[in-house]
């Protein structure tokens, strides 16, 4: 599964989701966790009530499963989950995204708590999935 962070050192879960210029994106399984890109946004980021800013944002995070991130307005967190993506907030800016993802990765391999297993569950069926289980309705 793919995990996301907000960061402005790419050390530190120490973004807002909105302002965000750099989101760092992860592939997480029970194995560990491999570093796939940087996210890199521009313009206007800390403007408030400018909705457009997150749309590209949530375009881009559409096949996580997870986004960390130190805060995000309320909007940008129902328009994540109606995509499929949980929005997590970090417990303070020093918490650090490989001590996320080493938690993470131990959690998997033992019993994922059920706000996860059905995170998981939710990215399982692929839109390709769902397509052919249409076409057989």
């Amino acid at each position: 599964m793919k995990i996301a962070f907000t960061t402005s050192d790419r050390v530190h879960v120490n973004a807002h989701f909105g302002w965000a210029r750099q989101i760092e994106v992860y592939e997480v399984s029970e194995e560990g966790s491999t570093f796939v890109e940087t996210l890199t946004f521009d313009g206007d980021l800390k403007e408030d009530g400018n909705e457009d800013k997150i749309t590209p944002k949530l375009e881009a995070l559409g096949d996580c499963t997870i986004v960390y991130v130190l805060a995000i307005g309320g909007s940008a967190a129902a328009r994540l989950i109606k995509k499929g993506v949980t929005p997590i907030k970090a417990r303070s800016e020093e918490e650090e995204i490989a001590e996320v993802l080493t938690k993470l990765v131990q959690t998997l391999k033992g019993n994922p708590p059920p706000w996860l297993r059905k995170a998981l569950k939710q990215k399982d069926t692929s839109f390709a999935d769902e397509l052919e289980n249409e076409a057989t309705v």
